[in-house]
């Protein structure tokens, strides 16, 4: 790869390898000091047009546990405010010897064009409704850990040995919410279907997107059919600075029908793990007894967090092409 734009057009072999390299990361984030030479004397830049807490701190974050310098530039403080194309913005930072750039942008298709104006590696941090390709992985490394490993630390040689590490085949992930403005949806149908999983879309018809019917995926319209032996739910946020007015009669009206909730989550398998890609509207798409676990509900929200560091340490290091030795 040289650059990670999409699910949809990486291929299975290279989420694995993403993955499997992500698995081995996680080692690093274990030690009281979390630091390798393995990125040392590169540069990597976050370009984010959109507001992020997660995804940008956890790409600089892996940056620097690699020895990497990480440079955060924030738009409304560049020359993008004076009207400066996103064209000539790359250019100035790939003039600048940066190694790397990582993007946001409100814009579907972005990311592709950056990597058509620059020749150092682009990685899409999620480009208008398109993708958000790092969002899905982190969530697949932690279907896998839970669905087919387990959580133990010894379990990761093994399974990384075998001949399918990354094999979903027999788990049902149903996704729950505002599906027609969510790219992490996008990038997790790709992604799981291509690991063999099958997925579920289920909200209300006013938030389904005009294509799903062209995607890899079962969509429903009522919540218990969707989740009914669901091995995994991920509840999505309601997108609302992306939507229209009159998609929903209120807040309060789509967390009785579409919210999870312990009520809700009977429907799905007694062990169903439950995830969420931040940041949470408590009381909205999700309860605060599901989102904190109580109850012996399983959930692995900050777990993705934490994964999502692991995952964008494995990008940076397979994209930009350094040895690991030094790691190890």
């Amino acid at each position: 790869m040289k650059h990670l734009l999409s699910l949809r057009e990486t291929d299975a072999a290279d989420i694995r390898r993403i993955l499997e390299t992500a698995a081995a990361f996680k080692e690093i984030l274990r030690r009281p000091v979390k630091k390798v030479p393995t990125l040392r004397g590169k540069s990597v830049v976050t370009l984010f047009y959109e507001s992020s807490t997660r995804t940008r701190t956890s790409f600089e974050l892996a940056a620097k546990y690699m020895s990497a310098d990480a440079v955060n530039i924030a738009v409304a403080q560049s020359s993008v405010t004076k009207g400066e194309s996103l064209k000539d913005t790359l250019r100035t930072l790939e003039a600048l010897t940066a190694d790397c750039v990582i993007i946001r942008h409100s814009s579907s298709g972005a990311a592709h064009l950056a990597a058509q104006c620059v020749r150092i590696p682009v990685i899409n941090a999620g480009d208008g409704r398109h993708e958000h390709p790092t969002q899905a992985l982190l969530d697949i490394l932690t279907i896998w850990e839970h669905k087919i490993v387990g959580r133990e630390d010894d379990t990761y040689p093994r399974a990384l040995s075998s001949e399918r590490p990354f094999d979903l085949r027999g788990l049902t992930v149903a996704i729950v919410g505002d599906l027609a403005h969510s790219r992490v949806a996008r990038s997790n149908v790709w992604g799981l279907t291509k690991l063999g999983a099958t997925v579920r879309w289920v909200g209300p018809k006013t938030l389904l997107p005009a294509d799903a019917h062209q995607l890899p995926v079962r969509v429903h319209t009522r919540l218990e059919e969707a989740l009914e032996g669901a091995d995994v739910v991920m509840a999505l946020r309601l997108q609302t600075e992306r939507q229209e007015k009159g998609l929903l009669p209120s807040l309060r009206e789509y967390s009785r029908i579409w919210g999870i909730s312990p009520r809700t989550l009977r429907y799905a398998r007694p062990d169903a793990l439950v995830m969420h890609p931040g940041p949470m509207n408590r009381g909205v798409e999700i309860s605060a007894e599901v989102a904190d676990g109580e109850g012996g509900i399983r959930a692995a929200i900050e777990e993705q967090v934490t994964n999502g560091v692991a995952v964008r340490m494995a990008c940076l290091y397979l994209l930009m092409g350094e040895m690991m030795g030094a790691g190890e």
